[in-house]
């Protein structure tokens, strides 16, 4: 079966040694897409969230520089592609275990708040990883993302209470 895209929600917790544990849902799409145990995570373009996505991507990443460069040269803007090259292709690939477990570099945890969970929401050709925190502080066109990553915090905060 051909690569189908990002969907779903999710939530993990802050696990230990800093790690983060990629959700089944998202985890399964992910080695799909690259072949193996990579995750690629970046900073949003906008918003204050990271992607992910798998190695797959990298190919896409090169059409989108060549659409854009055209569409510039056709309406007569400058185009700087080695700036926007390394704007797409300044991700950092992360392996996880079998488990989804993986450890969320410091930099990308300063750029995008993590703090003590990761809120996963599917976005097609990626996924977006929110503090639970700043997607709260998001839009109303956020409303159902932020209903679903309550729902799943409680959760998780539930789950928890009942293992101690």
């Amino acid at each position: 079966m051909a690569f189908a895209g990002y969907s779903g929600q999710a939530y993990s917790p802050a696990g230990d040694k800093g790690r983060f544990v990629l959700p089944p849902l998202f985890r399964k799409a992910v080695r799909d897409s690259s072949d193996g145990r990579v995750l690629c995570l970046a900073k949003h373009e906008r918003w204050n969230c990271l992607i992910g996505f798998g190695l797959s991507r990298k190919d896409e990443l090169e059409a989108q520089l060549d659409r854009e460069e055209e569409l510039n040269t056709r309406l007569g803007r400058d185009y700087d592609r080695d700036l926007r090259a390394s704007q797409l292709f300044a991700f950092t690939e992360v392996p996880f275990d079998d488990s989804g477990r993986f450890v969320m570099p410091d930099h990308l945890r300063t750029l995008a708040a993590i703090g003590e969970g990761l809120y996963f929401q599917g976005a097609g050709r990626f996924f977006t990883m929110w503090n639970p925190a700043v997607l709260d502080s998001m839009g109303a066109e956020w409303d159902a993302a932020k209903a679903a990553c309550a729902s799943l915090v409680a959760d998780a905060g539930a789950s928890r209470g009942r293992r101690q």
